[in-house]
């Protein structure tokens, strides 16, 4: 397989992972809003651009932020290359040129997948928010469960699973970006409660509350996020499964060389990092500068991996 076919199938995973993590992060907007919010519409919707980091597109083609045209733009605008429709396309074209290397399930559906969302409608949406997002999200974790019960584990599957924990990563680090400067200015209770909807929204609710019981406290909350070793949305368990899957990539002999060891080398020093972090570092003023950290990190080695596998002739997969 060619390094063009090893960038799509990487990129499968990306993806699909996107559109769920967006659906995620748009549905915890609605489940934080704060009363004050409604009293400035603009920002309580311009925060959601920021959120996706959309602003720049999105003033190309609106003026202002209303709940309506912000929905149309970050959910089913093909010309926005982030938005949820245009992940779940993309996906289904780049399944689409591999189809002989895939499960036919796979394509079944990410293409159903893509059919009914070029059928969905603004109003569709504001009928029902979180109704549709759940729906997105289903839909996402039906690829998932089709890719983890039927390929075979072999440099295909671990190309979408590297491209699906480097994505999840990055989106729970902006996820908690985004509520952490949601939170600043505001009393305890508010802090609390947003936090609390951000561990709803990536189904950990209970899944905290067996480590921490009654602990409800934010530096918990983020630890639990970001460093538990267990919980397969945290960002270190992310990060232990991405080297993992790039540990186990067998590439030819020849093409064994200072890339791929880069790419694992970085990859290894970021879970690192995350497996000694201290509670402290997680609190207060502090956590701001961990996250944006993390978040160049992820970036950073996207873009190593990019020129390690794909942006090289004849690499081998």
């Amino acid at each position: 397989m060619l390094n063009r076919n090893a960038e799509a199938l990487f990129w499968i995973g990306r993806y699909i992972e996107r559109a769920e993590n967006h659906a995620r992060l748009i549905d915890v907007h609605y489940h934080i809003q704060q009363e004050e919010d409604f009293q400035a519409e603009g920002h309580k919707w311009s925060r959601l651009i920021d959120a996706l980091g959309v602003r720049n597109e999105y003033l190309q083609q609106f003026d202002s932020f209303a709940e309506q045209d912000v929905l149309s733009f970050i959910t089913l605008d093909l010309g926005n290359a982030n938005s949820l429709f245009s992940c779940v396309h993309q996906a289904r074209n780049n399944l689409r040129t591999l189809r002989q290397h895939l499960p036919s399930e796979l394509w079944d559906i990410a293409n159903s997948f893509n059919l009914w969302l070029g059928e969905q409608s603004v109003a569709d949406i504001i009928s029902s928010p979180h109704q549709f997002y759940q729906q997105i999200k289903e839909r996402a974790a039906m690829f998932l469960g089709a890719e983890q019960s039927v390929m075979l584990r072999g440099n295909e599957w671990h190309f979408i699973e590297s491209g699906r924990f480097l994505e999840r990563a990055e989106n729970t680090t902006r996820i908690l970006q985004a509520v952490t400067v949601s939170c600043k200015s505001k009393d305890i209770n508010s802090i609390y409660t947003q936090l609390q909807a951000v561990l709803k929204s990536v189904s950990g609710y209970q899944a905290f509350r067996r480590y921490y019981a009654d602990d409800m406290s934010p530096e918990c909350i983020l630890e639990f996020l970001i460093v538990n070793q267990h919980f397969p949305r945290s960002i270190r368990f992310s990060f232990h499964k991405l080297e993992e899957h790039l540990a186990k990539l067998e590439l030819d002999s020849s093409e064994k060389g200072s890339g791929h060891e880069k790419v694992i080398r970085q990859a290894g020093k970021i879970k690192a990092e995350l497996d000694y972090m201290e509670k402290e570092e997680m609190s207060g003023d502090l956590v701001e500068d961990v996250l944006q950290a993390l978040m160049v990190s992820c970036q950073k080695l996207g873009k190593t991996m990019e020129g390690a596998f794909f942006r090289r002739e004849g690499v081998s997969v």
